[in-house]
């Protein structure tokens, strides 16, 4: 394939920015990170949304109060999981996120009810498998990030330097995992995703494994409790990358979105993300606390 000069600039362009947005977003305060985390969840609805109705038409006749409503009772599970450090006045965002949550859970199946037509089952189930999979992932990331608690050095925020270990770790195996397998990379890792190799995959997980060893130290984590974060991340996160494949496959499209020119969606960027982020969770809650 000959080089395109222009398709070059433009990818690295939009990665550039998205590093800087990104960064700034992780860096910041728990503000920053909640707002970051707040849009990639609506953007990774709205795409959600898409694929299902390019595989299910029947999905396509889902009243708007059901669309957006069950995007709205996913952020719901974002606000409870700030765990009380995010509040303005006497509101604290953990206790609207409950009450909404709950309310949710009452509206929307009588709202699918009314819209189903015979689909009830089946809309009702699309849209509880998205809450699974967008909305209590990126709840359980935003609970990492708000956790209580000092690192091994004695600061604060230890939450932080644990979320910041996933997500660096997710960046660092799809970048080792993408330069080992075109280097050796000869054995397709499955048909979702014929460009993945099992060599790839092993020694990005492996090399990923090593190196955030070394950087969960320098954020305060101990070696053990870095490598094995590292370890979830490059594996589960491979299954949440085959899974979204599969669902960008029986959508017929080659990206889930183009909000990133040349680097596909909110989907395609977080896919890894949004499986790693849930074993993490209980890895964090039963190993180290």
């Amino acid at each position: 394939m000959a080089f395109d000069a222009q398709t070059f600039k433009t990818r690295a362009l939009t990665a550039v920015i998205f590093v800087a947005v990104m960064m700034a977003g992780l860096l910041w305060n728990r503000w920053s990170f909640f707002i970051l985390f707040s849009i990639v969840h609506f953007g990774a609805w709205i795409e959600y949304q898409k694929l299902v109705t390019a595989f299910n038409p029947d999905y396509k006749s889902i009243k708007p109060l059901h669309r957006y409503g069950v995007m709205i009772a996913g952020w719901c599970l974002l606000l409870y999981f700030t765990n009380n450090e995010l509040y303005i006045g006497s509101i604290r965002f953990s206790e609207v996120g409950l009450y909404g949550g709950i309310a949710s859970l009452i509206l929307i199946p009588f709202i699918v009810l009314l819209e189903a037509r015979g689909a009830f089952i089946k809309n009702l189930g699309y849209s509880l498998c998205g809450l699974l999979y967008i909305s209590l992932s990126l709840g359980l990331l935003i609970g990492i990030r708000n956790l209580y608690g000092v690192d091994s050095e004695g600061r604060g925020d230890f939450g932080k330097y644990i979320a910041l270990t996933l997500i660096f770790s997710i960046w660092i195996n799809d970048t080792m995992a993408y330069v080992v397998g075109s280097f050796i990379g000869k054995t397709p890792l499955s048909k979702i995703s014929p460009k993945k190799t099992w060599e790839g995959t092993a020694g990005g997980a492996l090399l990923c494994v090593v190196v955030m060893a070394f950087i969960g130290k320098a954020l305060g984590l101990s070696y053990v409790d870095a490598a094995c974060i590292a370890a979830i991340a490059a594996v589960v996160g491979t299954i949440g990358d085959l899974f979204e494949s599969k669902l960008k496959r029986m959508a017929g499209v080659k990206d889930s979105g183009s909000f990133m020119p040349g680097h596909g969606g909110f989907l395609d960027r977080f896919d890894s993300l949004l499986f790693a982020s849930v074993v993490v969770w209980f890895y964090v809650v039963v190993a180290m606390r």
